[in-house]
């Protein structure tokens, strides 16, 4: 048997949404996050409904920024549903990074049902109201949502980014909303270089932490930050002096 090439990128269609339609499911969402890897800023979640067409959307790291911004711009303008939520970095210290990604996810699904939940952004609900998701590896726990009617299927392919349109475009959200929010970071601590490398572990943000210490926005539970932290820069009890950036 032939071997299929490495540099041939799969193509996003509706496989995993026509697996949990073809169970009895009826409103299938894609979730994805950015930002889990970084030092700083929050974890940012995406989730979005489409209609069942043929979209341009792509995962968020396969194409350049401007491209990113288009994309999620028409995300925006096709989507029957979507919500973007941010857990930030007191949260990923007080819970982990994954607890608070998928507690981030959560909250977006309960926006769009109707629930009063703080987001970031919320576009038109879902309806009827999301009860599957298909998600970039992320395995919800939607066994354990059994205060509140939510979604009971999920399906969670690895790089189901690149393989499912909606999660292509809840990745485009995702990433763009994050980017955005790290460049407003940069204006208040220009110090680090936010709006260049995004919160990651990046060698001119390793020298900043070095000669500066972390700012409030720094995850103090990541090994490269938790290092510095005892030492140098902003207590959490002193966050409150600090404004939030705003996108």
């Amino acid at each position: 048997m032939a071997e299929i090439s490495s540099d041939v990128r799969p193509t996003p269609g509706w496989r995993f949404e026509s697996e949990l339609w073809n169970e009895g499911f009826a409103t299938v969402a894609g979730v994805d996050e950015a930002g889990r890897g970084a030092w700083a800023g929050p974890v940012v979640v995406g989730v979005v409904v489409l209609p069942v067409a043929v979209h341009p959307f792509v995962d968020s790291k396969t194409v350049a920024a401007p491209r990113r911004a288009s994309l999620a711009a028409e995300v925006r303008a096709r989507a029957l549903a979507w919500a973007i939520v941010e857990a930030d970095a007191g949260e990923v210290d007080a819970i982990g990074v994954l607890n608070a990604t998928l507690a981030a996810a959560e909250r977006g699904v309960r926006a769009l049902a109707g629930h009063a939940i703080a987001v970031a952004e919320l576009g038109r609900r879902a309806d009827p109201p999301i009860d599957a998701l298909v998600t970039d590896y992320l395995r919800l726990p939607t066994q354990r949502w059994g205060d509140w009617d939510g979604p009971r299927g999920i399906r969670h392919p690895a790089r189901a980014d690149a393989l499912s349109y909606q999660v292509a475009a809840a990745s485009l959200l995702a990433k763009t909303h994050r980017d955005d929010v790290m460049r407003a970071a940069a204006v208040r601590w220009p110090e680090y270089g936010f709006e260049r490398h995004k919160g990651y572990g990046a060698p001119e943000h390793r020298s900043a932490l070095a000669r500066v210490g972390p700012c409030a926005w720094h995850r103090r539970t990541f090994r490269p930050v938790a290092a510095l932290a005892p030492r140098r820069g902003l207590d959490r009890s002193e966050e409150s002096t600090c404004q939030t950036p705003s996108v």
